[in-house]
């Protein structure tokens, strides 16, 4: 780990996440990966017991706003959704030029310690591809928990919001 870098865990806060494709290219929209790591992350959300708040899979990083997995470390955590998407663009063929890692190995992990800094960092993650120039607004970015969060939609992972605390309660989830 380098020096200077401390990650607090077991900490019951949540976790602002970034890992990026290795040597930052475009590896999750090049090899058409998004639905892949979204289905990686949902299987790595039930196997961990975590809650998933908010993500966006941009073309060459991912940002995560997570709980702290009930079963298991985040970083074991973070390691089999990497591992899963990396077997997955191998095994489809999808991996130009042989052995070229497709993540790089470690990760930002940011601490999210009160109210404040957890709705900054998720206007950070949906604000992140209309500040690129990907999309015109939130909404319009596919491979984001954007409209999960803002409108109940259900897709292919499970977001913690408002809407799944009232299907939960409703008993339908």
């Amino acid at each position: 780990m380098p020096d200077g870098l401390k990650r607090l865990h077991n900490s019951g806060q949540a976790h602002f996440i970034t890992f990026s494709c290795y040597h930052r290219q475009p590896f999750l929209q090049m090899m058409q990966m998004q639905d892949v790591f979204l289905n990686a992350l949902e299987r790595t959300r039930r196997r961990f017991s975590m809650h998933v708040f908010g993500y966006v899979v941009m073309p060459e990083h991912v940002h995560l706003l997570v709980s702290e997995p009930v079963h298991g470390a985040l970083p074991k955590a973070i390691q089999l959704m990497k591992t899963k998407v990396s077997i997955q663009a191998r095994r489809e063929g999808k991996r130009a030029g042989g052995e070229i890692p497709f993540w790089q190995t470690r990760y930002f992990d940011h601490n999210v310690r009160n109210h404040a800094g957890f709705v900054t960092q998720l206007r950070y993650i949906y604000r992140n591809p209309v500040k690129r120039g990907l999309c015109d607004a939130p909404e319009d970015w596919p491979w984001s928990s954007f409209n999960s969060w803002a409108t109940g939609a259900i897709n292919i992972v499970e977001v913690e919001s408002m809407w799944t605390a009232a299907r939960r309660e409703a008993g339908q989830s």
